[in-house]
Order: C-alpha cells, then sequence, then structure tokens
C-alpha cells in the first residue's frame, strides 16, 4: 500500500470580476492522481500556475479540496472531522517557500519549534524544550539561539528552524513546498543536503514541490508534471529526463540552462493548440505515462 495516493482530485476557484460581469472559475487542480510510496521523494513540477502547490496545500486540507480522495496509509483524509485531521497532522507536515514570512516574528525561534508540540499537548515544558534543543541540532543550528527572533537569523537558517518545526512531531510525510526556491543557490544546495540527510535518518518520505528540474532531476525518484492544474507527464525520474514525451515537459526540460557555454541546445516554443488537456494519461514506456 502507497504512503499517499491522491485520486481525481480537483480544486476550484471562484473569480468574481466585478458587478455587472458574471464569476469564472479557475480550474486550478483539474483531476490529478498519483500515489507515493513509503520513503520516497517525489517531485512534483511544473511553471508558476500549473497548480502544483494548491494541489500540496488540498493533501494537508490547508486549502479544502472540490472533490476527490486523498488517502493516507489506506484512509481519506479529506473526509476525517477536525479532531481526526488535528491527528492525522502529526504524521503529515509542511515546509513553505518563503523562509520570512512562515514564521512569526512576534515569537521567540524556540516557542516556534515548540508550538507543534504544546498544540497537540504533547509532554511537560521540560521534555519540550529538551526536543526542541534536540531539534536545532538535528537541523545544524545551535541550541544556544532559542531565545532569538526570527529576524535575527539569515534565510537559510530560517527555513531551517521550518524545517525543525515540520519535525517536532516525527511525521512520516513532508511536504515541501518551493522550499529552496526563495535561497541563494549556495544555501539552497546546504538546505537540500540537509533533506536528503534527515530523510536518511528519520525514514522520511517527501512531496518535493519545485520549478527547478536541475534540482528535481538531482534528488527525486520519480516524478509528476503538472500543466495547468493536470498532470501530463508522470514517472521515473530518468526516464522522463531521458525521453520527455509531453510537449509541455519538453519545452520545460528545453529551457534548463547548461553549462557548457559553446553548447547547443534548441529551445522549445510550447504551442497549446498542439495537444488537448483533456488527453488522460497512458503508458509510454516503463513506468513512465504521458497525456499524448
Amino acid at each position: 500500500m502507497p504512503l499517499l495516493e491522491v485520486r481525481h482530485l480537483v480544486k476550484h476557484f471562484t473569480r468574481r470580476q466585478g458587478l455587472f460581469r458574471p464569476s469564472s472559475v479557475v480550474k486550478a487542480v483539474d483531476d490529478v492522481s498519483f500515489t507515493i510510496e513509503e520513503g520516497e521523494m517525489f517531485g512534483l513540477v511544473g511553471e508558476s500556475g500549473s497548480g502544483k502547490s494548491t494541489t500540496g496545500r488540498c493533501i494537508l486540507r490547508l486549502i479544502e479540496p472540490t472533490r476527490g480522495e486523498v488517502l493516507f496509509r489506506g484512509e481519506n483524509v479529506l473526509e476525517f472531522p477536525s479532531e481526526r485531521l488535528r491527528l492525522a497532522r502529526r504524521d503529515m507536515q509542511i515546509v513553505f517557500q518563503d523562509p520570512y514570512s512562515s514564521l512569526n516574528p512576534r515569537m521567540r525561534v524556540g516557542d516556534i519549534v515548540e508550538e507543534p508540540l504544546v498544540i497537540h499537548k504533547l509532554g511537560s515544558r521540560d521534555e519540550r524544550r529538551a526536543r526542541v534543543a534536540e531539534l536545532f541540532e538535528l537541523v545544524g543550528l545551535d541550541h544556544d539561539q532559542l531565545q532569538r527572533y526570527p529576524h535575527e537569523f539569515s534565510g537559510g537558517q530560517r527555513q531551517r528552524i521550518g524545517i525543525a518545526r515540520a519535525l517536532a512531531l516525527n511525521p512520516a510525510l513532508i511536504i515541501a513546498d518551493e522550499a529552496v526556491s526563495a535561497l541563494d543557490v549556495s544555501i539552497q544546495a546546504q538546505v537540500v543536503a540537509l533533506l536528503m540527510d534527515l530523510k536518511a535518518r528519520l525514514k522520511l518520505t517527501y512531496l518535493f514541490i519545485a520549478h527547478d528540474l536541475r534540482l528535481v532531476e538531482h534528488i527525486c525518484n520519480r516524478v509528476a508534471v503538472m500543466y495547468l492544474g493536470k498532470i501530463v507527464e508522470l514517472g521515473d525520474t530518468r526516464a522522463i529526463f531521458a525521453s520527455p514525451t509531453h510537449p509541455y515537459t519538453q519545452a520545460l526540460l528545453s529551457a534548463i540552462p547548461v553549462l557548457d557555454p559553446d553548447a547547443r541546445r534548441a529551445r522549445i516554443e510550447l504551442d497549446p493548440s498542439g495537444f488537448d488537456r483533456a488527453t488522460p494519461l497512458k503508458e509510454v514506456g516503463v513506468r513512465h505515462w504521458a497525456a499524448v
């Protein structure tokens, strides 16, 4: 049984266009299905507006989906009442994109990391403080910094604090929503190395949401490519990068910068009229599906 199974997930937003104009519907997530095995690093990629972050938030019910199913260890999270959902969130946590806005500037960082333990009424105050110090050490920070405020840390350090907070409840699944895209490239490498180390040490499973394809290629076992709310290609990372099949995937991969300035690379321009968004996924290779 997969750790996470997303079935026909849909999220529509109603956009109001003024007093005398009818509302329109934005299909942010439009019939998305995929599975993530325990211990896997699963990548969800696409350009801004493709629906990947909305998908991640719907899985955790930070945004309520319009319809569909999200099965975590065989149970449908979307059917959980509020108390059961609160318990389920011990097992599923998120690391947000922006380490500047995801931390409360009025709280000391030790209290920020301790907050999930307080909410879930876990441990005595001394036990919680010991757990926070342990988490700080785990993510490469000094526990002497626990009384500081977020503004006293660099962007990379703040993201480490966000990761520590996400780990406080010993989750099985981490949704990393563009978790390194707001950081400098050198800091990105350090945070990604930390995520991979934590995956091995704590037996974590990741849904890694990103638009940096070079990064996804190196760290993800499998990848799903989203375009305008739909998954258009899905499979083993090596297979997709070696032989992209959907026109959108081909255009996306052709835009990756190359290190060799003399290397010639043909940039593929996407022609949306050249394919039908309603085409379902079909198997095009071993563990490789595309909507063609």
